[in-house]
């Protein structure tokens, strides 16, 4: 990628050594959109929350194919997210043309972290977005989380946006990697309600390992 246009020397860091820019973009994602991953060794699942919008508005896109075997999701500012998705699926691209094989779960991770983290190191605006990424290779079926930091994690189980830690206690209570497919879209669907405390229209994918394709579930409103 093009590094951002360096309009400072340094970082600014806050009292503590934290980056204040990104915990600015952090307290934008926590005023996201709730949203869910969730996965066993047969599936993963993402669920996001489609906010109210006005009647003649139609709501924005939550769930996006980056290739057929890999999805994802994201929460805070939409323009943010929306760069994202496109950095990856630009990434799955060059994988597939330079090696004639498709890219794995973990590179498309890492490299939207180092995306994310070069902004870190200039004085520029960081992405407002944290991401969570849904896949199946030949290493299984993978699920990760990437922060506008650059931070990234692995896991079986993630929460961001509104009320993440709420969503999240109720996902860590009730998973099972035994979870059927639908067990898991209930779960997600009721830790989102839990977090806004109202039911919520949820848009959900889902990839699985028997035929490592991802592709979005009906919306049920």
């Amino acid at each position: 990628m093009s590094e951002p246009s360096n309009t400072g020397r340094f970082p600014f860091y806050g009292p503590q050594g934290r980056l204040v820019l990104v915990d600015s973009a952090l307290e934008a994602v926590s005023r996201g959109s709730t949203t869910i991953g969730i996965k066993t060794p047969k599936f993963a699942i993402l669920s996001s929350q489609i906010k109210p919008t006005h009647p003649l508005i139609e709501p924005s896109e939550k769930i996006f194919s980056i290739d057929y075997h890999v999805g994802a999701t994201g929460s805070g500012y939409i323009g943010d997210i929306l760069q994202l998705i496109d950095t990856l699926r630009l990434e799955a691209q060059k994988h597939k043309l330079t090696y004639e094989t498709p890219i794995d779960t973990d590179s498309l991770a890492k490299h939207l972290s180092t995306y994310l983290h070069n902004y870190t190191t200039y004085a520029v605006r960081p992405q407002a977005a944290s991401v969570i990424i849904a896949g199946s290779d030949e290493t299984g079926i993978q699920l990760y989380q990437v922060d506008p930091s650059g931070t990234f994690f692995r896991g079986s189980g993630f929460a961001i946006g509104q009320a993440a830690d709420i969503a999240l206690d109720v996902v860590t209570k009730e998973y099972s990697a035994d979870l059927t497919q639908q067990q898991a879209v209930d779960l997600a669907k009721k830790a989102i309600e839990k977090a806004l405390g109202e039911k919520p229209v949820v848009e959900t994918g889902i990839v699985l390992a028997s035929d490592k394709t991802f592709h979005k579930l009906p919306l049920e409103r």
